[in-house]
C-alpha cells in the first residue's frame, strides 16, 4: 500500500471558544518538514493534557471523508472549509484510504520517518465548533468516520508529494474502525474489551479505556 501525501498541515493554538485556545486548524507547509517524536515541527497543542504528545504525535483524517461531507452539509461556511486539506485538525492529507483499511500496529514509510497507527481519534465538540454545525461529532461517532494517530518511530523528514507507504501490517484482526466502534461507540463485547486491554500496539490511553469498561 502506497498513497501520495497531497500536503503537510500544522498549525499553532489560536483564540477559538472565548478564552480558549485550539489548533484543530491547520495549514499546509511549504518545502521540507520535520518529524520528530512528537510530531511536525512545529507543530502546536492548546491543551496538551488530551492533544498531542508521543501517542498522538501525528494524526490523519481521509481527504475521502470530505467528499462525503460535502454531501451532508448544507451550510455554505462550513463547506468552504472543507476545501482546506487540515480542516478536521489532520496533519496528513491523503485520499483513497481509510479506517478499514488500517490496522492497529500498522507501520509505514513517510518520507524518511517511519510511523505506527495506534489508535482511532476520538472526536470532541471542537469539531462542531470549527464547523459551526452542531451534530458532526454526533456523525463521526455514529459513521466511524474518525480518522486515527500515529506514533512516531524513526524520526526524518517529509514533504508534500512524498509517499505513505505501509511496510509491516499489525493487528490484521484490529482495524482502525473496529477499534472506533468497540471503544469509542460502546458496542464492544467482553472478549473484544480483554482483547483491547492487551493489545501490544494499541496506546496505552486506548488500552486503559477498555480496562475501564470491563468494570
Amino acid at each position: 500500500m502506497k498513497r501520495p501525501i497531497k500536503a503537510i498541515c500544522t498549525g499553532t493554538a489560536r483564540p477559538f471558544n472565548g478564552a480558549e485556545t485550539s489548533a484543530i486548524v491547520k495549514r499546509p507547509r511549504q518545502g521540507v518538514v520535520q518529524l520528530l517524536k512528537e510530531g511536525f515541527a512545529p507543530d502546536e497543542q492548546a491543551d496538551r493534557r488530551v492533544h498531542g504528545g508521543p501517542e498522538k504525535a501525528v494524526h490523519l483524517y481521509p481527504l475521502d471523508h470530505h467528499a462525503v461531507w460535502r454531501e451532508e452539509l448544507e451550510d455554505q461556511y462550513a463547506l468552504a472549509y472543507l476545501d482546506e486539506p487540515g480542516c478536521f485538525g489532520s496533519n496528513l492529507a491523503v485520499s483513497d484510504l481509510n479506517e478499514a483499511d488500517v490496522f492497529i500496529g500498522d507501520r509505514f514509510r513517510l518520507g524518511s520517518a517511519g510511523i505506527e497507527i495506534n489508535q482511532p481519534r476520538q472526536p470532541c465538540w471542537k469539531v462542531d465548533h470549527r464547523f459551526g454545525v452542531k451534530g458532526m461529532t454526533a456523525k463521526i461517532v455514529k459513521t466511524g468516520r474518525s480518522g486515527w494517530y500515529f506514533r512516531v518511530i524513526e524520526s526524518g523528514d517529509v514533504q508534500a508529494g512524498d509517499t505513505l507507504e505501509r511496510i509491516e501490517e499489525g493487528h490484521r484482526e484490529w482495524s482502525v474502525l473496529r477499534v472506533f466502534t468497540a471503544l469509542i461507540t460502546g458496542k464492544g463485547c467482553k472478549a473484544e474489551l480483554k482483547d483491547l486491554a492487551t493489545l501490544s500496539k494499541l496506546s496505552p490511553q486506548m488500552q486503559a479505556k477498555a480496562v475501564r469498561k470491563l468494570g
